[in-house]
């Protein structure tokens, strides 16, 4: 894959880490409110199973009778004024003993089913999470071999591309933090034929843009492209590098096509093929096209 393609891969999995990202905060939030929504349904089961409790206590220590007692002692009374005048009365006394929730195990079965419910929901998130995580994992693995293996080709044909255009020294790419390479900085270190230095500031204009062609050049023999536009690159170069720039630009154009934009003679001295555009008349742009390969071998021939 060419170094574009690269970049696409690591764009399209850095955006599906942050989809991923997105989706976890998400599910985290909703975790969040399912534990908030538990927390709320065990108190509000605490307190039902303490009134429930409360109930059958009460009937209990007033009349001695557990539930099931109770229900077996019901029948319908002989004196049934004297019953109704009992049944006020045990009225004033339930009013006094307050409210009671006699829903309390309807309510008690529902929050229980509600709360098994929430948990199952709660692992499923658990589950998720486990899950998305492991492939944020595998993902990041399978980007950093990626990288490491393309950093390290790109590295290789750094240092011969650099060589070559400038006639000798060396030069390497390193990473600055190889315990964590996806988000390492790369630092150029670079020795000219001839020069001491200790940091790229100290090259000049030329020279930093002969090795910023170089990394260009390398990056593009990992994978070469069928074709490559190239505007102005050669612009900041002496005539002996560009001289150079131009014999290695011819050497590679055994793989790609290279549409150059120059104004340096000896970058136009190795191109098969010459445009220009001149205006002869005013207002009235002409293009000039020369095919130098044709017009040597013709000299050759005559």
């Amino acid at each position: 894959a060419s170094v574009a393609d690269f970049l696409k891969s690591k764009d399209d999995f850095d955006k599906s880490i942050q989809e991923m990202r997105v989706e976890e905060r998400g599910l985290a939030a909703d975790r969040e409110k399912i534990n908030g929504e538990l927390v709320r349904l065990q108190e509000r089961k605490i307190a039902m199973v303490h009134e429930y409790d409360d109930t059958i206590k009460k009937l209990y220590d007033e009349y001695s009778l557990t539930r099931s007692e109770a229900e077996e002692k019901g029948k319908i009374p002989d004196d049934i004024p004297s019953a109704q005048r009992r049944l006020v009365e045990l009225r004033g006394k339930i009013r006094a003993l307050g409210s009671v929730n006699v829903s309390a195990i309807e309510e008690y079965k529902e929050v229980s089913e509600r709360y098994e419910f929430l948990s199952a929901q709660l692992d499923d998130v658990e589950k998720s999470r486990k899950q998305l995580y492991e492939l944020i994992a595998g993902l990041t693995e399978q980007m950093e071999k990626t990288f490491i293996e393309q950093f390290n080709a790109i590295n290789s044909h750094f240092s011969k591309v650099f060589v070559e255009l400038f006639g000798g020294g060396t030069a390497e790419l390193r990473l600055e933090d190889r315990d964590n390479i996806l988000e390492s900085g790369i630092e150029i270190v670079v020795q000219p034929p001839g020069k001491n230095i200790s940091i790229i500031e100290q090259l000049s204009g030329g020279e930093k843009a002969l090795i910023a062609i170089s990394i260009y050049f390398a990056v593009m023999k990992v994978n070469p492209p069928p074709f490559c536009i190239l505007d102005e690159v050669d612009a900041a170069l002496d005539d002996v590098n560009v001289n150079r720039f131009a014999e290695y630009l011819r050497r590679m154009s055994e793989l790609t096509q290279y549409i150059m934009i120059t104004h340096r003679r000896g970058s136009m001295e190795e191109a098969d093929m010459l445009y220009g555009v001149t205006m002869q008349e005013k207002g009235v742009s002409k293009l000039l096209e020369l095919n130098v390969s044709e017009l040597e071998n013709k000299f050759k021939l005559d």
